[in-house]
């Protein structure tokens, strides 16, 4: 395959990815608020996808693409939101896809992901602290009394229940871009296992638990 054909095709790739993370973002825009205005969003799981595949710097080129589209066509928080949506989903996926790119494991994925969890809550509580108080125009003594007991449970949930999907979908995804030929063929030249039922077990657990934790969260 010549470099252009490369270049096509990863092209290609990035912007249905982008496209599949708008509509991931669209599917879970109607669930339930936490303290009426912390949202789930589905679309890491998708962004963090394409970090696997194809790196950093289209990771990232989709997170702003579809901060952007998404202000402009169902956000009613304007440049604020586009602003943490970038935070939140770029600290998610940075080290993740770094991790994952620098030795392709199962291992380096969930590690990559764990740590990509760690980074994102820790930014959403440096951040919320920041400007959650402009956004919803109350003291920033208010907004300091909820990072603990609601910023930083949220965005830990948040970021377990993207990690586990991430981790349950991410070899049937690739499989399928490949079948598609959107995906060069795997480096090792074979399919590896298609089935790893400890990483199976372990990511619908903390997924099971984190859909409950934030179900209750939301009520």
């Amino acid at each position: 395959m010549t470099e252009a054909n490369r270049s096509t095709r990863k092209l290609t790739l990035t912007a249905m990815l982008a496209a599949m993370a708008y509509v991931a973002m669209l599917i879970t825009r109607p669930l339930p608020h936490v303290a009426g205005f912390l949202s789930y969003d589905l679309k890491d799981v998708v962004v963090a996808i394409a970090g696997f595949q194809l790196g950093v710097a289209p990771a990232l080129i989709i997170t702003l693409v579809v901060s952007l589209i998404e202000m402009v066509t169902v956000s009613t928080t304007g440049p604020i939101g586009l602003l943490m949506n970038v935070l939140s989903t770029g600290a998610f996926v940075l080290p993740a896809a770094i991790i994952y790119n620098r030795n392709r494991t199962l291992k380096s994925a969930a590690l990559g992901l764990a740590m990509g969890t760690l980074l994102m809550t820790a930014l959403m509580l440096a951040w919320n602290y920041i400007i959650t108080p402009l956004y919803m125009n109350v003291p920033r003594s208010v907004v300091a009394g909820m990072l603990i007991p609601t910023f930083l449970p949220f965005n830990l949930v948040k970021g377990g229940l993207n990690a586990g999907i991430t981790m349950l979908i991410y070899k049937p995804v690739t499989d399928a871009l490949r079948r598609a030929g959107l995906l060069a063929p795997s480096a090792s030249g074979h399919k590896g296992r298609a089935f790893n039922l400890p990483v199976t077990a372990a990511s619908i657990f903390v997924v099971i638990t984190c859909v409950a934790v934030l179900v209750l969260m939301s009520r």
